[in-house]
């Protein structure tokens, strides 16, 4: 049985742990506010980008009346053999089951899709490390053409390979290179390396509406209208702890409301008239179709973030009001023993007293 003196050390080791949860839930409860409102902020341009398309493919046919050709490349279906799937993840640990899900999504998807080349990018350093641990590298030789250019050629040697990582996009979430990654993932498309492209992440409504899902990036096939092939809701259970850490760090449960900014961008371009363009549809097309896929990794982006802020926050709640218990616990157990002693003291004084 362990001593007064060893459960003092405990309780003080605890105490001090209780003190490092209860901070860092308050750190991102604050990175969560701000995470929060990134995305709020986001989503007026992103609406509105949606808006000018759904207006342009109204009034400009995707496919030229001339030729039947697809006005742009990113219009074109073909059957899915190579497929690319974006990972996004978080770049730290005690989120609880955040990361976890993330990756077991992904690796279900992967599972699924057995029969098809899958190339990974993962943004978020667990989704690289993980990736990286079960997935090898992709390789590139250097070649020479017939005019003497040097070029990069692709050496398959697995159906699942690693062809990027993003470590660090997330820490400081810039639009340049959101966009960057972007056109990397357009270009393959175009030049027909990948026939689909998709997104696993965590979308974030609030503190309590979060779900993971899969998203279909590439073809663009109905613009405005996402399309979820996978999706994964939290229990019951797993909200209502969330809006007691949320309630507790003094973080609403339900974001600023964006109704009436959401029905203006969605009315732009809905008039029922005729515009003259004075660029050619392909000019359109060239220009805001890029512009779209950034703003839909983007907003992925800005989603995850904010949701495992909210994940952070919620495990680093639980691990404070467990170290609450676990003092507690030890307190009483400790007082048990201090009691024991001091009776068995009392016990030993009568019985010498009694012996004389």
């Amino acid at each position: 049985m362990a001593n007064v003196l060893d459960l003092r050390r405990r309780i003080r080791s605890v105490k001090n742990t209780r003190q490092i949860t209860k901070a860092m839930k308050m750190v991102s409860a604050a990175k969560l506010r701000r995470a929060q409102e990134r995305a709020m902020a986001a989503r007026p341009y992103a609406k509105m980008i949606t808006s000018v398309l759904e207006s342009v493919t109204r009034r400009i046919d995707i496919y030229d009346p001339e030729t039947g050709n697809l006005r742009h490349p990113l219009f074109a279906t073909r059957e899915e053999k190579r497929v690319l799937l974006v990972i996004i993840s978080g770049d730290k640990g005690f989120a609880g089951a955040f990361n976890a899900n993330i990756l077991k999504t992904a690796f279900q998807y992967i599972g699924d899709n057995s029969t098809k080349e899958i190339d990974v990018e993962a943004v978020g350093r667990k989704a690289r490390d993980q990736m990286r641990r079960h997935y090898p590298s992709a390789l590139y030789a250097e070649q020479t053409d017939e005019s003497g250019r040097k070029l990069q050629v692709r050496e398959r040697k697995a159906p699942v390979e690693v062809t990027g990582d993003h470590p660090g996009l997330l820490e400081k979430l810039e639009t340049s290179r959101v966009f960057a990654l972007a056109q990397s993932i357009i270009s393959r498309y175009v030049h027909e390396e990948i026939d689909a492209a998709y997104i696993v992440y965590n979308e974030f409504k609030s503190v309590i509406q979060q779900r993971l899902v899969v998203e279909r990036l590439l073809p663009l096939m109905d613009i405005g209208r996402p399309e979820i092939t996978g999706s994964a809701e939290p229990t019951e259970e797993q909200r209502e702890r969330a809006a007691e850490a949320a309630i507790s760090a003094g973080v609403p449960l339900e974001p600023a409301d964006t109704k009436e900014a959401d029905e203006e961008a969605r009315k732009f371009g809905t008039a029922q008239v005729d515009y003259i363009y004075e660029q050619s549809a392909e000019e359109l097309f060239n220009g805001l179709l890029p512009q779209y896929v950034s703003s839909m990794l983007y907003h992925a982006m800005t989603e995850s973030v904010a949701a495992e802020h909210a994940a952070r926050m919620t495990a680093m709640d639980s691990a404070t009001n467990n170290a609450s218990d676990m003092i507690d616990g030890l307190t009483l157990y400790m007082n048990r023993v201090r009691q024991a002693a001091i009776t068995k003291e009392i016990i030993e004084i009568v019985s010498g007293a009694a012996a004389l």
